[in-house]
């Protein structure tokens, strides 16, 4: 019988700021049978699908980022905040709510041609998730598919990722933000 994931999911209100529900999946990670489960469900439907690259968005998307590469056979790529690589990198800006951000990778992370699944552990407005994109497109990646634990669907980023003509998929559906 499958786990059902959202029990393991622990909801805090008022996090970062009054009238937000962080939904936090570090007990998920905790419990070694759910955090098995999840990165089976999530790794399944791309086990025939040639994944030559996981690439996971910093921070909690290298973790189930890393996990889902070996269950792959694949290898892991992060995407990280500007200034924390160390080699060459090729940066992508975004849009924030108040002002923007930045996001990198190593230059030599991804030969063109090469097939990637992106993960994450959430989407909310999908703006780091659509910068990905933007950045893997930049090296010549071919984007199988973004896949997620959490969705917020009232925040609209499953909706963006998909408008960018990749295919994205989440375990677990929560209402609000």
């Amino acid at each position: 019988m499958a786990l059902e994931l959202e029990n393991y999911i622990r909801t805090i209100p008022d996090y970062p700021k009054p009238g937000i529900l962080f939904r936090d999946i570090t007990t998920l990670l905790a419990a070694p049978d759910a955090f098995g489960e999840t990165i089976a469900r999530l790794s399944e439907p791309f086990r025939e699908a040639d994944v030559s690259y996981v690439v996971g968005i910093e921070a909690r998307g290298f973790t189930i980022g890393g996990a889902i590469a070996v269950a792959l056979g694949a290898g892991f790529v992060p995407i990280r905040k500007a200034g924390k690589l160390p080699a060459d990198t090729v940066s992508q800006e975004y849009e924030l709510e108040y002002g923007t951000d930045t996001i990198e990778m190593h230059t030599d992370a991804i030969r063109p041609g090469s097939r990637v699944l992106l993960v994450d552990d959430l989407i909310a407005t999908g703006g780091t998730a659509a910068a990905s994109i933007s950045l893997l497109r930049r090296v010549e990646a071919d984007i199988v598919a973004a896949a997620f634990i959490i969705d917020l669907p009232d925040l609209g980023g499953m909706a963006k990722i998909r408008e960018l003509d990749v295919e994205a998929s989440a375990l677990l559906e929560y209402p609000g933000h």
